[in-house]
């Protein structure tokens, strides 16, 4: 066991505040990571403030996680001591039933995926704890490969927004030839915009904010629509074999449905409050189709990380001391951020 500091959300609508907890001492197959930067996710909000139910607190947040390797098991054959390496979302699955054995841990159907902060260890019970923090130990197997070509900061929001956008393109087999519109222009909208375009397809942004259309095009969009502006609307109807639906607010989805071509696919990732409605009509009248999408499982995020490498693909990222972590979660709510707030865990020290 080792005494690590952290920051910690004692209870739900509390504000994060210095927290120490203990690690366990790796196991046969565990790597043990140094923590260098941990991303900020809208998710660390929802689950800091109760909002999707069941927290548990104390609660340190955190699974867009990148360290360096401090020690590793006796049986463990991919890290060594000095490697760069990365935690996303789930540090654990029940590694038997299809999904996992199919490498999809995040759809497991027997302890479903365990979370690397606000669940429960398979075994033991205990609460996991995430990144706001300075060290963790985590399975070899739920354990990535991070490339030092990368600028690490930048490769930590990889973990979550990265995957969370590269997986339903890669599912939907985009490239080339496709039009593909993404909606919200923030922490996973401007990932959206970065794989879409890498992978060769027609990208448009749609926002309700005309000024973003600069840097919409900057971070690989072709085109740009303001959805509060009609005549935009009306010019991409019937157009998108694709939409990326990165938005948690409430909206009109008929309004969106209805730019996709016959056969298109609306993908959504995030997750308003309230169920979104949608007329059965809206999507029979053109063979369209709603879908969701998880993460991605172990082999598929290590695969996007290996296609950043090669692609050059970084999150763009406001460096942060994990102390203005609060002021930071307040300024995410209002959009104020390009586009992914990363804790420098220096600053833990």
């Amino acid at each position: 066991m080792s005494t690590t500091k952290a920051y910690a959300a004692p209870a739900a609508n509390i504000p994060l505040e210095p927290f120490s907890l203990e690690r366990r001492a790796p196991g046969a197959h565990d790597v043990q990571i140094e923590i260098l930067f941990c991303g900020v996710c809208h998710s660390d909000l929802h689950q800091i403030r109760d909002e999707w139910g069941g927290s548990i607190f104390p609660m340190v947040p955190g699974h867009e996680i990148v360290g360096r390797v401090t020690a590793v098991g006796d049986h463990v054959k991919n890290f060594k001591v000095g490697d760069l390496a990365g935690v996303g979302c789930m540090v654990d699955s029940c590694r038997t039933c299809p999904s996992c054995q199919e490498g999809l841990e995040q759809y497991c159907e027997v302890t479903g995926m365990i979370g690397t902060y606000n669940a429960r260890e398979i075994g033991t019970g205990q609460p996991t704890y995430g990144g706001y923090s300075q060290q963790i130990v985590v399975d070899e197997k739920y354990t990535l490969k991070v490339s030092d070509k990368l600028d690490l900061a930048r490769v930590a929001p990889l973990l979550c927004a990265g995957i969370t956008t590269y997986s339903p393109l890669r599912q939907w087999k985009v490239g080339p030839g496709h039009r593909v519109a993404v909606m919200g222009l923030g922490g996973l909208g401007h990932m959206a915009v970065k794989f879409a375009a890498a992978l060769g397809a027609e990208v448009t942004v749609l926002s309700t904010s005309a000024n973003k259309e600069a840097d919409a095009k900057a971070l690989g969009a072709h085109k740009f629509v303001v959805t509060k502006d009609a005549e935009q609307l009306k010019s991409v109807g019937n157009y998108f074999d694709f939409i990326i639906n990165t938005v948690s607010a409430q909206l009109d989805l008929a309004t969106y449905v209805n730019l996709l071509r016959r056969d298109g696919t609306m993908i959504l990732l995030g997750v308003p409050s309230e169920a979104p409605h949608i007329h059965a009509f809206n999507l029979i009248s053109g063979r369209r189709r709603i879908a969701g999408s998880l993460i991605g499982g172990i082999a598929e995020t290590q695969e996007m990380l290996d296609f950043c490498a090669e692609h050059n693909i970084m999150s763009d990222i406001e460096l942060i001391k994990i102390q203005d972590i609060n002021e930071a979660y307040e300024r995410m709510l209002k959009g104020d951020v390009k586009y992914r707030f990363v804790i420098d865990t220096a600053s833990l020290n």
